[in-house]
C-alpha cells in the first residue's frame, strides 16, 4: 500500500478500505498537523483542528464530493487553513504564528539524531528563526511556512491564500529580505 499514490489510496478508501486512509493520514500528517500547529501556536488545539481537517476530508470522499485529482496534499492544506482561519474568526482574533511551549516544532518535522551539543545548536538556531519568524507581518510569515515546512508550491500557497502567484512571490520575496536584515541587524548566525 506504501507505493500507491494518494489517488489510488482514496479510490481503495471508497471501496471500504480503512487503511487506505490510515496511509493518507500518516503520509501527510506531519505537514498537515506542522503548517495547522504554526499558525494556532497551540498543540492541543492544532490536534484539534488536525482531527476536524481529517474527518472533513472523509465526510468529502465519502459524499463522493472529491474532485482534486491528483491534489490532495494542497487540498488538505487548504481544509486546514480554512480550519484555522474559521477557528481565529470564532474567537475574534488575527492568526498570529508563534511557536507554542509545549511541543518543539522541529522535533514533530523529524530530523535525524545527532549528539548532544549538534542538538543544542540546531535547537538554538531553530530558536532564533522562529523568534525572527514571529517579528514578520502575518503574511510573509504565512508564505515562508507554507513554502519551507508544508513544502508547498508558489501556485498552491497562492490558491490557499487566495492571492495570485506573484503576490505570494513577492510576500516571499520581502519575507527573507526582512529575515536578512534582521540577521544583518541583530548579527545572528544561524
Amino acid at each position: 500500500m506504501y507505493k500507491l499514490c494518494d489517488e489510488q489510496l482514496i479510490t481503495l478508501f471508497k471501496k471500504g478500505h480503512t487503511s487506505a486512509l490510515e496511509e493518507l493520514v500518516r503520509r501527510h500528517k506531519d505537514k498537515v498537523y506542522t503548517s495547522i500547529l504554526l499558525l494556532v501556536k497551540d498543540s492541543f488545539l492544532a490536534e484539534d483542528i488536525f482531527q476536524d481537517t481529517f474527518i472533513k476530508i472523509i465526510d468529502t470522499i465519502r459524499a463522493e464530493r472529491y474532485t482534486e485529482k491528483g491534489k490532495f496534499l494542497p487540498w488538505a492544506m487548504r481544509i486546514a487553513h480554512n480550519l484555522c482561519v474559521d477557528h481565529f474568526r470564532k474567537i475574534k482574533r488575527t492568526p498570529m504564528i508563534k511557536t507554542g511551549d509545549d511541543k518543539d516544532i522541529f522535533d514533530v518535522l523529524g530530523f535525524s539524531d545527532s549528539c548532544v551539543e549538534e542538538k543544542i545548536m540546531t535547537r538554538q538556531s531553530h530558536d532564533r528563526v522562529r523568534i525572527m519568524l514571529d517579528m514578520l507581518p502575518e503574511e510573509q510569515r504565512e508564505v515562508i511556512i507554507l513554502r519551507h515546512y508544508a513544502e508547498l508550491s508558489f501556485k498552491e500557497i497562492a490558491d490557499l491564500t487566495q492571492v495570485s502567484i506573484n503576490t505570494a512571490l513577492g510576500r516571499m520575496r520581502y519575507g527573507l529580505i526582512n529575515l536578512r536584515k534582521m540577521m544583518t541587524e541583530k548579527q545572528i548566525c544561524l
